[in-house]
């Protein structure tokens, strides 16, 4: 058995990494592949002993620090996939299928990537079995320790909501199966084969990993083949794209050679060293040539420096960045999905002061009021489900009038004007200037009171800073956008207060539609992780139930109150659709935010007369049940 240190040392390498709280738009992670995305398939040669190893078995990446030895001390790094899987809060431990599960303790997991798999054996691992097989140019070569079921001969249905992550062709690159565009085109046909049969399954969403340049690796400049693997590996790229372009479906192409150009040119960015040529050399020197100072045998190993384990395989820097990329395009919608819901809790805000000048006494009738509020506002967003955590807050002005036509009637205009600010927890910072303009009015008669109101509104949308990190490094996409909003918002209810009492006891009934639209918009630049967004429209219909209270203190003092209970009917999850801006033809759809369906509403505040001209009022609204939206109002008036 293995000590228990030894044990509680690859846990802490598990648990160490970024595991998110919140619940995820997925069920499960399910990955297809080769090497790269290998979770542990094989055993561990250097560590025979595997009883409760909780990391599995060979990964194709260097092993953890501090000595990198393969003494069962020391396990494999995670590769990308296993660390975007605990990022998301799914399945992150590998399983290890060649050994049974009473000696390992990992079950079969939902990875099926083997390294040296080409992409006939990827699409077999979806459609018909799984081996696990010795790689070409290994001993025992072509051995197979052990035959699964693939996914779709194991389950009939693909789950709907899961996430599926495919990847391929390396292999057909370095045993060149790729050399022209015919051959090309056949291996690429394999990953598309794999990729319709999981959507005629019911996949709704899958990710389509690009093949990284081959050529520039270690083994590619060890080998002399640089400039063959790199335009093999270029031909199957373009294949593989026109023919998901093709195929169609919510498929997401990544610019995983794109991103890796772009570590490789800033590389002390990424904690890399710049000094050294890192498609030239590796850590392990398997393949290729070891680094002196960073390699296994130099003067200070460490893997953390260099981009190559061996000759064609990242170490676990580069996988975590890998992660990370796929990280910030799945989280994109949780955070830009959020855009519609600013303007919503400006609208509310601006309804809620309003409101509060609907509650205060009337001027006398033929008469004007004028009045300006100041207000602040915060929203905020718990994290949930394609949710981001973040705070907005906000500062605005309100200037309006009223106009009493006589004993039953009241009209007003008023003009809101508010700068507000969402943070996320990620630090992504986005602005919005909003301004608008509302029509009212006020009906009473006897006990029977009416209000409501028309809205219209601009939305500038500004300096909108998706921030994400990449490795040890974080990285900023900005755009722009514009948008509009449209409002009805209505109320009834009647007064069960005796007169001369002071009280205004009233049951009501409220009614309120909006719809924001935001304009699609695009980051800017054309880097691997700037997206495009399409444009979103958020649809709210509102039904409540409250009672509203007010009590005359004096003659020129009034407390006013209310409490009520709203049914949002619009409240399925919103689908944001978006692409890369560096992969063309290509745009997916993601969850973003689901709008609460119920919310407690509850304000209340003080206003008092000074002469018979002048007016003051405060407020303080509520708005929530998860997510909560307090607002304070200051107003002045003045009759004339």
């Amino acid at each position: 058995m293995l000590k228990p240190y030894k044990s509680l040392a690859a846990a802490i390498a598990l648990a160490s990494l970024p595991v998110t709280s919140s619940a995820m738009p997925y069920s499960q992670f399910i990955v297809f592949g080769d090497s790269l995305s290998d979770s542990g398939q094989f055993p561990d040669a250097g560590s025979p002993l595997l009883v409760g190893n909780p990391t599995g078995g060979t990964r194709f990446t260097n092993r953890t620090g501090p000595n990198y030895l393969s003494n069962n001390t020391e396990y494999f790094d995670l590769v990308g996939t296993q660390r975007l899987a605990a990022q998301l809060g799914l399945q992150a431990l590998a399983s290890t299928p060649v050994l049974p599960q009473a000696l390992t303790g990992n079950p079969d997991g939902t990875n099926y990537a083997v390294g040296g798999y080409r992409t006939e054996q990827v699409l077999a691992s979806i459609t018909t079995t799984s081996q696990t097989v010795i790689p070409v140019g290994q001993p025992g070569a072509g051995t197979v320790l052990r035959s699964r079921q693939g996914y779709l001969a194991q389950f009939s249905a693909a789950d709907p909501n899961a996430l599926f992550y495919v990847n391929g062709g390396g292999n057909d690159v370095l045993q060149f199966v790729v050399t022209d565009q015919a051959t090309a085109a056949a291996a690429a046909a394999n990953l598309v084969a794999g990729v319709a049969a999981l959507q005629a399954a019911g996949a709704r969403t899958i990710i389509v990993s690009d093949l990284p340049d081959v050529g520039m690796t270690p083994a590619g400049f060890a080998s002399g083949f640089r400039a063959a693997w790199s335009t093999a590996s270029g031909l199957f790229n373009d294949e593989l794209g026109r023919q998901l372009t093709a195929l169609g479906g919510n498929v997401i192409r990544l610019n995983y050679r794109g991103l890796l150009s772009e570590v490789q040119g800033d590389l002390a960015l990424f904690g890399f060293d710049p000094l050294v040529a890192q498609t030239n050399v590796c850590f392990s020197g398997s393949s290729c040539l070891a680094d002196p100072t960073w390699g296994i045998g130099g003067t200070t190993p460490n893997p953390n420096r260099l981009m190559f384990n061996d000759g064609v395989h990242p170490t676990g820097a580069v996988q975590q960045i890998s992660a990370d990329y796929i990280y910030s395009l799945l989280s994109a919608p949780w955070e830009v999905g959020l855009l519609p819901e600013m303007a919503l809790s400006s609208l509310i805000g601006h309804q809620q002061q309003l409101q509060s000048q609907v509650q205060e006494q009337w001027q006398a009738g033929g008469q004007w009021r004028s009045f300006v509020v100041a207000n602040g506002m915060r929203r905020e967003f718990e994290q949930n489900t394609a949710v981001a955590e973040g705070d907005s807050d906000a500062l605005g002005l309100t200037l309006g009038g009223s106009y009493r036509l006589n004993d039953q009637w009241r009209v007003g205009l008023a003009l809101g004007l508010q700068s507000q600010q969402l943070e996320t927890q990620t630090d992504s910072e986005y602005d919005l200037s909003s301004y608008l303009l509302s029509g009212f009015a006020q009906f009473q008669q006897d006990r029977l009171w009416a209000n409501g109101s028309v809205s219209v509104g601009h939305l500038d949308y500004q300096n909108l800073e998706r921030q994400f990190a990449l490795g040890i490094t974080e990285r900023t996409e900005k755009g722009d956008s514009d948008g509009q909003l449209y409002a009805l918002s209505a109320r009834i209810g009647y007064d069960l207060a005796n007169a001369g009492t002071g009280w205004q006891v009233s049951p009501f009934i409220s009614a309120d539609f909006a719809r924001i639209d935001v304009d699609g918009y695009r980051e800017s630049g054309n880097r691997s992780t700037a997206l495009n967004f399409a444009d979103q429209q958020r649809d709210s219909q509102r039904l409540g139930l409250g009672l509203q209270l007010s009590h005359q203190l004096t003659s020129s003092s009034q407390l006013f109150a209310e409490i009520s209970r709203e049914r949002e009917f619009k409240d399925d999850p919103q689908q944001l659709r978006m692409g890369l801006n560096s992969v063309a033809n290509n745009s997916f759809e993601l969850q973003g935010y689901t709008p609460q369906g119920g919310q407690t509403l509850a304000s209340f505040g003080v206003s008092h007369r000074v002469g018979s001209e002048l007016g003051l009022s405060a407020s303080y609204n509520f708005r929530g049940t998860e997510d909560r939206q307090h607002g304070l109002n200051l107003s002045l008036s003045w009759d004339w």
